[in-house]
């Protein structure tokens, strides 16, 4: 898995140098520098993109560096910026044209929190650094975040998915049926009992290798947030469905080149390619629409879905912690947030007036 990750990061980290070489003032270059030691490629890339539409609003809409370019930026000019502006920008991402894109964008409170934290970032560490006199973005709330309801999985919409799984013609395009029946249908059977066995994320089940599976003790090594390596065990029928899997991925590989980059994965694409986090977004989608229509299943989900399972099977948040991954025990509360609607079903039997 780690050559998944390390191609992955280098990519990130190319797309991170051409934005802060072409679309961000040059002081931030000491600024990525500086946080490097302590993120992720990932996290500095999400910095960026998010500082890259706040200068780019700095100079075409708001009242501060008007008639600017980006690159003309300079720290000593970031003492003008007051937290009214910063305040605008939030409002301005609101909903807003993308000229990339072509489109309109529009932020909910979430995402408006995470560039409001990457703008807070950057005046952070150039006030700690003493390159600015004062850190505005300490007189501006954080944008208020509501709860979000948690989606996922019921028992019976589980087993409606492994049913399609196993029926030959489910979808209502002939062309999907298709190629759904050429037997494509093994490999996504195992995606999915491995997410949902395991609760694995998305990037850790694509980045998996052949090695990192052991079927003597039923365990497989994923590579989680932070570059930390760890061991997760699965059942019989996961174990079932993995080596049909590579039966057919051995058959598929013997019949077309792959790749060097390629040849370790453990999920290919009927090209003989990794499978890529997009694919199985779409393919999550493509049979959580049939099995729960009205619900919005993403691979996500299917990690929640697991995590709500784990809890009532353990009654140990502790345990649903370990096995996710998660640093924060309050992450971990927000998949099995459902439990209270149980506790409360087992509460209207639990007090009786009627004395017959």
């Amino acid at each position: 898995m780690s050559d998944y990750i390390n191609e992955r990061d280098a990519r990130y980290q190319k797309k991170l140098q051409a934005i802060i070489k072409e679309s961000l003032p040059d002081f931030c270059k000491e600024f990525f520098n500086g946080i490097a030691m302590n993120t992720t490629v990932l996290t500095r890339y999400n910095y960026a993109i998010d500082l890259k539409l706040f200068f780019e609003f700095t100079v075409l809409w708001g009242s501060v560096f008007e008639g600017k370019s980006v690159k003309d930026i300079m720290i000593s000019d970031l003492e003008l910026i007051e937290s009214t502006d910063i305040e605008e920008f939030l409002v301005y991402i609101d909903n807003y044209y993308n000229a990339n894109l072509n489109t309109r964008v529009r932020n909910k409170n979430s995402a408006k929190a995470r560039k409001f934290c990457s703008v807070r970032a950057l005046f952070r560490y150039l006030f700690k650094k003493d390159k600015i006199s004062r850190n505005i973005t300490l007189k501006v709330s954080m944008p208020k975040l509501r709860e979000k309801e948690i989606v996922r999985l019921s028992d019976n919409e589980v087993s409606n998915i492994f049913d399609s799984l196993k029926d030959i013609d489910v979808f209502e395009s002939e062309k999907m049926n298709a190629y759904n029946n050429n037997n494509i249908k093994v490999r996504d059977n195992a995606i999915f009992t491995l997410m949902l066995g395991t609760g694995i994320r998305i990037s850790e089940c694509v980045g998996l290798n052949v090695d990192d599976i052991n079927f003597a003790d039923n365990s497989f090594t994923v590579t989680r947030k932070g570059e930390k390596r760890s061991i997760l065990y699965f059942n019989d029928d996961i174990a079932s469905n993995l080596k049909a899997y590579l039966e057919f991925r051995e058959k598929m590989v013997a019949k077309r080149k792959i790749e060097p980059k390629d040849q370790k994965a453990l999920f290919l694409s009927l090209q003989g390619k990794r499978i890529s986090v997009r694919a199985v977004e779409l393919m999550v989608k493509k049979y959580a629409k049939i099995a729960a229509p009205l619900k919005n299943i993403t691979p996500h989900k299917l990690r929640s879905t697991y995590g709500t399972a784990l809890y009532r099977a353990t009654q140990d948040i502790y345990v649903v912690a370990e096995v996710l991954g998660h640093k924060d025990i309050n992450t971990t509360k927000k998949h099995y947030a459902a439990i209270s609607e149980d506790i409360k079903k087992s509460a209207a039997n639990k007090v009786k007036f009627n004395k017959e």
